[in-house]
């Protein structure tokens, strides 16, 4: 499954990023309205989407905040 990066959807940088270049951005209305959450490298607006389930993102989440 795969959803095509664009205007469409409005992106949100993570909150973690602290401007350093190293960020991901994600969908929240379209998770919201889907349950498919999409992730892209904020470098690459155009490059490849990730999504994940709710329970995939929420590991994710977790993982970074113990391993940040």
């Amino acid at each position: 499954m795969s959803i095509t990066p664009g205007p469409e959807l409005r992106w949100v940088k993570s909150t973690y990023s602290a401007g350093e270049g190293q960020c991901i951005e994600w969908a929240p209305d379209h998770a919201a309205t889907t349950g498919e959450v999409p992730v892209r490298d904020s470098k690459t607006p155009d490059g490849p989407v990730l999504l994940f389930t709710r329970t995939g993102w929420t590991g994710l989440v977790e993982f970074a905040k113990n391993h940040g």
